[in-house]
């Protein structure tokens, strides 16, 4: 997985490097193939706006979601202490954006680099990597627009792995409506007409 690109090009680069140890690799280990994906964090604006080229080459997504909130923020993560708990405080901002997604913009972001990189790549895999995704809202929001997976540390991942459950639970209950039984008389109705 490539960090903090911005560029296919950049991928592609990259990407020729790494072919070249790859087989250097299998040479030197006597094998044909290791299984590998070829991939990017999506750290930086530029990369989630520019997704349908970056899947080009890239065979999985992991959005960055500290940096890409770092980055679209403007925010230095180091300074924030001095402010974002009086932003959080008089609503200036709905919840701390490190501790979860910020669906409204960040969040706008990543779902734009989702559908554009699944323009280009239907079967794109696509996750997050990052405290977002040890938490419920963040990871019911990545569910919601279609991620594959999400990454945290060891001790999020029983609050991740709950979180999806609920996110998918939800989802279910929104796909399959419960069905209406007809009314007996309807019912009766309906079948005296067909006779």
């Amino acid at each position: 997985m490539v960090p903090v690109t911005c560029a296919v090009e950049e991928l592609n680069h990259q990407k020729a490097i790494f072919d070249k140890v790859y087989k250097e690799v299998c040479a030197k280990l006597k094998v044909k193939n290791i299984p590998h994906m070829y991939g990017t964090m999506i750290e930086i604006p530029r990369a989630a706006l520019m997704a349908n080229k970056m899947a080009e080459t890239a065979e999985f997504f992991s959005f960055g979601t500290n940096d890409l909130t770092q980055m679209g923020f403007g925010f230095s993560r180091d300074d924030i202490g001095g402010f974002l708990p009086d932003y959080v405080d008089q609503k200036i901002l709905a919840d701390d954006p490190f501790q979860t997604i910020d669906q409204d913009g960040i969040g706008q972001l990543i779902q734009y680099g989702v559908e554009r990189g699944r323009q280009t790549k239907p079967n794109l895999k696509i996750g997050i990597c990052g405290e977002h995704g040890g938490d419920p809202e963040s990871v019911k929001y990545c569910v919601r627009i279609g991620m594959n997976y999400v990454s945290c540390s060891p001790f999020r991942v029983p609050i991740a792995r709950l979180a999806a459950a609920h996110a998918a639970v939800e989802a279910l209950a929104v796909a399959k409506p419960v069905a209406k039984k007809a009314a007996p008389k309807k019912a009766a109705k309906k079948a005296a007409k067909k006779k």
